[in-house]
């Protein structure tokens, strides 16, 4: 079973864990020992995975990643009033080739996925999303797939998969169950035109980092339709890290991706959840362990809504266009937004339908002035093509 081929958390942190108060995470989190093995999953709702594999780094790694020094910040910190039961299984070391790692990291998060369990991958390189996306194989048809990224990682042609790449392998990849992928935090003199061009012809989606930091709730909608969620540390700020090497002194900062990190754990749809390309240094595992705590604490209040089902709980706004109606309808308790796209095909069948597309006031006001939504425009071309 590919569980075995995980580690136990190591000695040192579960020493430091009977030092920490009744209230800290490492007090109620269920850890995979040497003396106990693994835990048992049958209640568990998150399970943590390091995944120290870093062959295929687009800039060779010096040192292995630390994934202990980020549980020991990690289990530091004050439990919310959650009802998540929370389990650590440990990590996974290098396999003998790079394609050994990928085919157990897939094994071990299809599992956890199957028992409807919510991986948390600390891992060392992005090139991780790859096997993480294909763990929905034979589980889920389509993938809507979101990177907090300051590139696109789609890398050249012909290249072989690495952290910069991993995005081609999963666009051309077969079977290809990727319906949408969405950037986030993109910085615009990292991007060639040709990856724009991409993204316009897919009718992908991608958001500039100005604009999320001028209103960072821009990653609501988008992080509220994805399925898989791959942070690169790379686009936090090289300062909120605590180090500048392969960073930029660009990204977000520690509070906007704290914020985006829980607007992921809100997100009902939300299965996967990956952060990687970090360093090892006391203030970047800091912050990695608060992104961890703000997206669990996302998931403990989370709220399956959905108005065909609960139309007493919507309401209803038809907006006519010079040419579209828009349909837009608005939460009752979350105050969330939503608009219908009717030529969408959803991404749960694939059979045309009317499907609901998470979105903003501001998507609605636009549309009274006129302006269609581009994410509006985007479904529709996706779904007419």
């Amino acid at each position: 079973m590919a569980f075995d081929f995980l580690k136990p958390v190591e000695d040192k942190v579960l020493a430091h864990c009977e030092l920490l108060p009744m209230q800290s995470l490492g007090k109620s989190i269920q850890k995979h020992t040497k003396q106990d093995g693994l835990p048992v999953l049958a209640l568990a709702s998150i399970a943590i995975v390091g995944v120290k594999e870093s062959r295929n780094a687009f800039e060779k790694k010096m040192e292995v990643l630390d994934v202990s020094s980020i549980r020991l910040e990690f289990y530091k910190l004050l439990k919310g009033n959650w009802n998540s039961t929370i389990v650590d299984m440990g990590d996974l070391e290098e396999g003998e080739t790079v394609e050994d790692t990928y085919f157990v990291v897939k094994e071990i998060l299809a599992g956890l996925l199957e028992e409807k369990i919510i991986p948390i991958i600390i891992g060392a390189t992005q090139d991780i999303t790859y096997p993480a996306y294909r763990s929905f194989d034979g589980i889920k048809d389509m993938i809507n797939v979101v990177a907090i990224d300051s590139k696109f990682d789609f890398g050249l042609e012909d290249e072989l998969i690495s952290s910069n790449s991993y995005m081609s392998k999963i666009i051309t990849d077969e079977p290809n169950n990727l319906f949408n992928f969405s950037n986030i935090g993109y910085q615009s003199y990292f991007i060639a035109q040709e990856e724009l061009d991409l993204i316009e012809r897919l009718f992908f989606e991608a958001y500039r980092l100005g604009d999320l930091i001028d209103d960072v709730k821009i990653a609501e909608p988008i992080l509220r339709n994805a399925h898989m969620v791959s942070l690169d540390a790379r686009s936090i700020k090289a300062s909120e890290l605590g180090y500048s090497k392969n960073l930029s002194p660009n990204g977000f900062t520690g509070r906007e991706i704290c914020a985006i990190s829980r607007y992921a754990g809100i997100s009902d749809s939300v299965s996967v959840f990956g952060i990687y390309e970090m360093d090892n240094s006391a203030q970047s595992s800091q912050l990695i362990a608060q992104i961890i705590w703000y997206f669990i604490e996302g998931t403990n209040f989370r709220v399956k809504e959905t108005p065909y089902i609960n139309t007493n709980d919507f309401t209803k706004y038809t907006v006519p266009t010079d040419t579209e109606q828009i349909v837009f309808f608005k939460s009752h308790m979350t105050k969330r937004w939503w608009m219908e796209v009717p030529s969408l095909i959803s991404s749960n069948i694939k059979s045309e339908t009317k499907a609901l597309l998470p979105c903003t006031e501001k998507d609605y006001l636009n549309a009274c002035d006129q302006n269609i939504p581009e994410r509006w425009y985007k479904a529709f071309k996706k779904g007419v093509n």
